[in-house]
Order: structure tokens, then sequence, then C-alpha cells
């Protein structure tokens, strides 16, 4: 995907081996989110598995793994699939920032950016998921214009990882982009 200077302090950019740390460390400052999404709080394993963690049916090399960095710390994650669910779609498996720079504009101006590039890119369709208990991730899909199921449509998530034992439900989004 390449690098996106958000402001003089905040890029998104391709993961490297280098982030590593900083990602664990990110991951870790959340329990309550991890919680609601997985029934577990994260564990050092969880950063490896976003490398392998697909949708089913979706291609590997098809897999963007970027992180937010703010004044050289990683403050944010975003893991995507391009070409999924369908050719010229993107699937968001999870969008997190950091508690601390939650409310900051952050989110908006990560994912602003990420929009405008998959509208450049010719992608028609973004889809994501949210846990269904997880009130701040459906409000932020709302805010962002995407179509939240209903509860009552909540489903385990499919991909080709075991669920935990008490991984909940979660309510599917889409996003239809208007080409320039």
């Amino acid at each position: 995907m390449s690098r996106f200077t958000l402001r003089p302090d905040l890029e998104v950019r391709d993961f490297t081996p280098e982030d590593e740390t900083g990602v664990q460390a990110l991951l870790a400052a959340d329990e309550d989110y991890f919680v609601a999404a997985t029934g577990s709080p994260s564990a050092p394993g969880d950063v490896q598995s976003l490398f392998y963690s697909l949708p089913e049916g979706a291609d590997l090399d098809a897999k963007r793994l970027l992180v937010v960095v703010c004044g050289g710390l990683v403050i944010g994650l975003v893991d995507v699939v391009l070409d999924y669910p369908e050719p010229s779609a993107a699937a968001v498996g999870l969008f997190f920032v950091h508690p601390d720079h939650r409310r900051q504009g952050v989110g908006d101006a990560v994912a602003g950016a990420l929009i405008n590039y998959a509208r450049e890119s010719q992608i028609h369709l973004v889809t994501t998921t949210t846990p269904l208990e997880w009130a701040p991730g459906r409000a932020f899909l709302e805010h962002l214009d995407f179509t939240v199921e209903a509860p009552e449509q909540a489903r385990h998530q499919t991909s080709n990882r075991n669920l935990g034992p008490f991984e909940p439900p979660v309510l599917r989004a889409q996003m239809h982009l208007q080409q320039n």
C-alpha cells in the first residue's frame, strides 16, 4: 500500500519486522476490546497470527498489515485483505487505535486516508465487522457512513483460524464507495 503522511507527526505505513514489539504493546493496551472481541485478553501470539488470519477464500498475497505511527511510536494497526469478498473490494479485519489516542481525530484521519486510497484504487466496496457488544466500534462505523447490520443478524465470524470458546458474534458492516 505504501505510506500516508496524515500530519507531521502521524503516518500510516506497511508493518515491518521492527514494528512487532510496538504492535504487541499496542494490542496489550486495551484488554477491554480484546475481551469483547475474542473473549480473552491479547496474547503474545496475536501479532504473528495477524499475518495468517484470513477470511475463508481470501488470497494470502492480498493481505496487508499497516501500522499507524505517531512520534515514532506505533499507536494503531489496520489489517486489510484486498479483492475480498470480491474483486475491487477490501475487507478490514482489524482497525485499532491505542486507547490513549482515541477521540483525538486519529481514527478519522486514518480512515479518511484509507478510504481515499481505496477510491483512487478503484475499490468499490469495503467490508468489516465489529463485535456485537462493542458499542464504540459500531458508533465509529456508523460515523464513517458504513451500513451496519441489525443486532439480530449478528453471527460468528468465519476465517481460517479457530474461534475462541468465548468469541462473541459480530455485526457485519459495509460501505459502497463512489468512484471519483
